[in-house]
């Protein structure tokens, strides 16, 4: 399957079906279109209809686009790598916090852009973005508290924790105050490989853009 992604620095939602791929031991082909340029919608549009990443291409050749979408199919195609929780309710209370995320946040996505290289603490503190970040820090406690931790489900990272992986990214760069438990949470998501690899590529790019983009 071909993966096709943004800059890692920038692309909020190539890196949600990109860092469960490579935690949960998916293989794919990486191919990143460089954002931001003359030719960028093109490139993108002869893998995604929408000319938008990330796009997945799979083995069959057929395009599946949007990271929600594209996780979904990865777990319908990969059952036994169990990107969703087993218990159904469970499940079901992953799937619409992930939509949540999918579909709403808007302030926060426009005022804290990510830029996983940058350190802006305090930057983009407008209310509704507060008030964004305080919905992200319950989500986060109430599934740490209601599953144990030390991901938002329990002992395995799933498509929840991939969907908030971006979040993650921008608390680092602007640094909002949070509660003890989603810092913790944070600390712990630093430190899974294919974040760690994820955030790595990021550093190695030498495309700097300034604070545009709302993904």
């Amino acid at each position: 399957m071909k993966l096709i992604i943004g800059n890692k620095n920038y692309s909020s939602w190539s890196m949600r079906p990109w860092v469960m791929m490579k935690h949960a031991g998916i293989p794919f082909e990486e191919v990143m279109v460089p954002l931001r340029e003359p030719d960028t919608s093109r490139r993108i549009h002869e893998h995604s209809p929408s000319s938008k990443v990330p796009c997945l291409v799979t083995n069959e050749g057929q395009a599946v686009w949007e990271s929600l979408a594209i996780l979904e199919t990865l777990a319908e195609r990969y059952p036994q790598k169990a990107l969703w929780p087993s218990d159904a309710a469970a499940r079901a209370h992953a799937r619409s916090v992930s939509s949540e995320m999918h579909a709403g946040f808007g302030p926060l996505r426009a005022q804290m852009s990510m830029n996983i290289r940058a350190r802006w603490p305090g930057r983009g503190a407008t209310p509704d973005a507060l008030a964004d970040v305080a919905r992200v820090d319950e989500i986060w406690g109430d599934c740490l508290k209601r599953y144990g931790g030390p991901f938002l489900f329990g002992e395995m990272l799933t498509i929840a924790d991939a969907m908030y992986a971006p979040v993650v990214m921008r608390f680092v760069t602007y640094a909002p105050a949070v509660s003890d438990a989603s810092r913790g949470y944070i600390e712990h998501m630093l430190a899974v490989p294919a974040m760690r690899e994820w955030i790595d590529g990021a550093a190695a790019e030498t495309l700097i853009a300034e604070l545009e983009d709302p993904a």
